[in-house]
């Protein structure tokens, strides 16, 4: 005959814990949880009994008494050409990572609303507030959070954004500005930029930036701009006219990674060679760079620290507090073959 099971050993409750400690449960609840005018001592001794007894409290019972998710958005309105497909979406599961580790340090999830071909997606999820990557001016993520009410904060400053929107600089002109000076390094002084077509903080500042380094080195401005939505192809086929309309062209700033992969096989299919003839250069230092061929000389965006930067402003919102401006250390640049034609000097 077989042995019978010995009963599961129940789970302690905070009774258990106010019957141990001689304190009201209402004391216990306070001390777990840093709320009230409870004395120092006492707090520490109900946490102490608290965990000699394995007390674990009921999340979901937490979260109905104080009407809150316990959970915040990570959202993005870039197409899925740019943020989805074999880079397993790259700049924003970098993100993602980072701020998911920062969030649950603070007792909150982070709910991933991947990009999607028609809306967010945020209707439907229960959040306290969001962190939006890379807005647009009019962005639809933004509107549906203002159309509930909800916090957020951006990963990159937004075009035309209200004055109490907090926001993590990614250091636009900087970035610029750092890719330009490499590529004067390595002899470059006819150098075209590519971005994107849509309204978005980085593509303004990369551009001015350019705009005003040409004019400083005697270059004549090339600007190109291709639709996200496009990715890859929209790359290949406006580096394509680049180098149609302008042979003299030594290098190309393709500021979105997918744009850079498509500029590559355009300069090699046009007869030229990277980097010998026309150096490519982009901004975010991920897979599409690592892994193209040549690799692409791209920027450090210190994405995690940026990423951790965007919870800590999002929960002091949650708190109460007014946002502000973050900036994340200055960018790097990581020198590899696609732009390598002299020794570099960095």
């Amino acid at each position: 005959m077989a042995e019978p099971r010995p009963a599961a050993t129940r789970r302690p409750t905070i009774a258990d814990v106010a019957e141990a400690a001689g304190v009201s449960r209402t004391t216990v609840s306070h001390s777990l949880n840093d709320l009230g005018k409870v004395d120092p001592r006492t707090r520490a001794r109900v946490k102490r009994i608290a965990a000699e007894l394995g007390y674990r409290p009921n999340v979901r019972a937490q979260r109905l008494r104080r009407g809150s998710a316990q959970a915040i958005a990570l959202a993005s309105s870039m197409p899925l050409a740019v943020a989805g497909g074999p880079a397993r979406l790259g700049f924003y599961m970098e993100v993602a990572a980072a701020a998911a580790e920062r969030a649950l340090l603070h007792g909150y999830a982070l709910v991933l609303v991947p990009p999607m071909e028609s809306g967010s997606g945020l209707e439907t999820v229960d959040i306290d507030g969001a962190i939006v990557v890379e807005p647009e001016r009019e962005d639809p993520v933004v509107a549906q959070l203002r159309s509930r009410g909800l916090p957020y904060v951006t990963l990159g400053r937004q075009l035309g954004a209200p004055d109490d929107v907090a926001s993590v600089d990614l250091h636009g002109t900087e970035v610029m500005e750092l890719l330009l000076g490499h590529l004067r390094e390595q002899s470059a002084d006819r150098p075209a930029l590519l971005v994107g077509s849509g309204e978005r903080q980085a593509f303004a500042d990369e551009r001015a930036a350019y705009e005003r380094l040409a004019a400083e080195h005697g270059w004549e401005p090339i600007v190109a701009t291709a639709p996200l939505e496009h990715g890859e192809q929209a790359g290949y086929d406006r580096c394509a006219e680049l180098l149609r309309d302008h042979p003299e062209i030594d290098a190309v700033c393709a500021m979105v990674d997918t744009f850079a992969v498509g500029a590559v096989r355009a300069i090699r299919d046009s007869g030229r060679d990277v980097p010998a003839d026309v150096m490519v250069v982009t901004r975010y230092d991920g897979p599409r760079a690592r892994t193209c061929e040549p690799p692409l000389t791209a920027v450090n965006l210190h994405l995690a620290v940026a990423a951790d930067d965007a919870v800590e402003l999002l929960l002091a919102r949650l708190q109460g507090e007014q946002g502000r401006a973050v900036a994340v250390p200055p960018p790097e640049v990581v020198i590899r073959g696609s732009s390598q034609r002299v020794t570099a000097r960095r």
